[in-house]
């Protein structure tokens, strides 16, 4: 068994308060998990900033290749919004035989 985390740091556009951050974050985080409903997809940063946010992503599968195939294509998924610029992304991924992480 594999686990894939995927850590998304995005840059909003024209967003002046928290209310028009979560119009532009909820619906992003929807897609994510219409288009990828094997994933888990939260919000996990920048919660007191108007203009940045950050997304965890998270799966599990039985082979490597499939969960980082998985987190890529999310990945392209949210680089290809053009309301927001994707600052960086992170793939860390994890298996059965790791030991203390």
């Amino acid at each position: 068994m594999y686990v894939g985390a995927l850590t998304l740091d995005v840059l909003l556009g024209d967003v002046r308060s928290l209310k028009q951050k979560r119009s532009v974050v909820r619906p992003l985080i929807a897609e994510v998990h219409r288009k990828f409903p094997n994933l888990a997809v939260a919000e996990t940063g920048h919660l007191d900033l108007h203009r940045r946010t950050e997304i965890g992503v998270a799966a599990v599968a039985e082979s490597a290749a499939h969960v980082t195939e998985m987190l890529r294509a999310c990945e392209d998924l949210v680089a290809r919004r053009p309301d927001i610029e994707l600052l960086s992304a992170r793939q860390r991924l994890f298996n059965a035989d790791d030991e203390g992480e």
